[in-house]
Formats: structure tokens, sequence, C-alpha cells
């Protein structure tokens, strides 16, 4: 095993071990102990340190945040109720192949506990990327509730808890280690682009956010692979977002710059042009460079998880590797 790798699976089971924002279960991968044991439902403690009694092997799951989502999907589970993706009316585009047949109950702003209580889920998951995090009692009036992940938690973190919550430890640990496998391969193949510096913003209503600080699928996924941020990109950002004013233009350029809107790859085309539209936006380096790279914000600019930080993956590597 690498020393990459040997790091992660230290810090998880630290982490694990501390039970700071990890669940602890009481079922192995696939619910063999609480089959042992003559249960249906086992215990675990979720990020705000309540004890939740949850199904073994639950069958009609509701995600209310994206990276819920994201990851029940990553395990093979498809939510019988879900959340919109943001600024979307349905799920992320680039969940909506495999997330179809969700009904959207929530935004990341409320959910509608109506139509959600209709739905008799067996499991509600959530995270602090959700206004929904504020209802909890109500939730858990409907179904069991787990909170999956606090606000700015490492995004491998949070997958792994969401595992846990649906008894697929295993699963998670198996794709985890597929990825590090993959920002290895990248890593070594980056050659002149090695140590880049990477600029990712979101343009809406005719200027850039930054998004993607701190250990956010996006973020941590640069940082694996060695790549640099700009200044203003660095560390941990105090929003999902952070406008950045047309006069400050300049602190977006980067030897390469992601570029996406609220949606999907072609939302972000049309975002692209209005932006070459803006004056100076010419005069930035990865502009004049032809190594600005419009991608599908749905799974760069949101919330996300195992499949989002593949989108992530896939787009560097297919940019920057020659």
């Amino acid at each position: 095993m690498s020393s990459s790798r040997t790091s992660r699976r230290a810090v998880l089971t630290a982490t694990i071990a501390t039970g700071a924002l990890l669940l602890t279960g009481c079922g192995g991968d696939s619910g063999d102990s609480a089959a042992a044991e003559g249960s249906d439902t086992r215990q675990v403690t979720d990020a705000t340190g309540r004890k939740v009694q949850v199904p073994a092997a639950p069958q009609k799951v509701v995600a209310l945040s994206e990276p819920t989502l994201d990851a029940s999907l990553a395990l093979g589970i498809e939510p019988i109720g879900t959340t919109a993706g943001r600024g979307q009316s349905g799920v992320s585009s680039y969940l909506a192949d495999k997330a179809g047949k969700a009904e959207v109950v929530a935004t990341v702003a409320e959910a509608d506990m109506e139509k959600l209580a209709a739905l008799q889920p067996d499991l509600i998951l959530l995270d602090e990327t959700t206004a929904v995090k504020g209802e909890v009692a109500k939730l858990q009036a409907i179904a069991p509730t787990v909170v999956t992940a606090k606000l700015n938690e490492d995004w491998t973190n949070a997958f792994t808890a969401t595992a846990d919550a649906l008894n697929k430890k295993a699963r998670a640990t198996e794709l985890l280690d597929g990825f590090e496998a993959d920002v290895a391969s990248t890593t070594k193949r980056l050659g002149s682009n090695a140590g880049a510096v990477v600029s990712v913003i979101r343009w809406q209503n005719g200027a850039p956010s930054v998004v993607g600080r701190g250990v956010g699928h996006v973020g941590a996924t640069l940082t694996a692979l060695g790549l640099d941020r700009p200044k203003d990109q660095q560390g941990t950002g105090t929003g999902h977002s952070e406008p950045v004013s047309l006069e400050k233009l300049s602190t977006i350029d980067g030897d390469w710059l992601f570029f996406g809107a609220l949606g999907d790859k072609a939302v972000g085309e049309q975002a692209y042009e209005e932006a070459r539209e803006v004056p100076n936006f010419g005069r930035l380096k990865a502009e004049q460079q032809g190594q600005v790279v419009v991608i599908d914000g749905s799974a760069w600019n949101s919330a996300g998880g195992p499949l989002a930080a593949r989108v992530v993956l896939d787009d560097v590597t297919k940019a920057l590797v020659s």
C-alpha cells in the first residue's frame, strides 16, 4: 500500500476511534451482525451526537442534501426522495441519470414535510450543507433521521459516515481506495502541469464567485493532485461561494481556470460567452492561453460526494494530462 493510502487509512481509523463526526454502528456491511443478533435495526451515533436506531437494510431512503444523495447513489442505493440541486428544479444534473425516480421533496433551503411524509421513508439522511438541519426533530417524527456530517467536513469522512448509516462501509472503502489509486495515477502524469495554479469559479449574475475551497470534493481533490490555488482560493471559505467584484477579476486568474455556472455544462458554456464580453476577462492568463475549461457546474459548484469528486478528477485529468 502506498504511503498516501496508508496515511488516509490511518486518519480514517483515528477518526472512527474518537467518534468525531463519523457514525459508529453496531453492524457490519450488509447487516451481517444485525442478522446474527436476530434484529433488523442497528444503532448509530450521528454527527450531532444523537443515537439513532436505523434499519439494518433500509429500503426507502430519503436523502435531503446533495452529498447524501451523491453518496447513496455511489453505494448503489437510489433514494425514493431527495433534494433539488443547488439552483436547479430537479436533482443535480450530473446525478439525473442515476436518481431519475427520486421525488424531489426539498431544496437546500427547506423541505416539504407533507410530501416527504407521504413517501413513508424508513431512513432520512442529511448533513449541515442544507438548512433542513434545523428541522431534525420534525424529520425524526417521520422516520429515523441521521445527520451524517457537520458543515465543512472532509468529503471522505462525510461519505464514510453516510455509508455507515446505510450499512455499506465496506463498499465505501472500496470506492475510496479506487479513487485514491486514480488520483495517484493522474498525479504521475501531470508532466509540465505538476503544481499548476488552478482556479475554480462559478459565474452568476454577471460576475464570478469563488467555489471549491477547503476539504470539499473539489478542494481536497485538487490538493491530493498536488495542484495549487490562487491566493484568494486558499484555506477554508467563509461560505459555499464567495462573490468576487469585477474590479478584482485578476484575483481569479491561474494557469488553468475551471469555469462553471449553476447548472450543467451547457449552462456553463452560455455563462462563458457572457464572461468573455466583460472588460478585462480577456486579460486573464488562463483565457489568453486557451486554458479555461468549462465544467458541469452541478458537479463542481455544489456540495458533493464521491460521484462529484470523480467528475472533478476526470475533468482535471482530461485537461491537464497531455
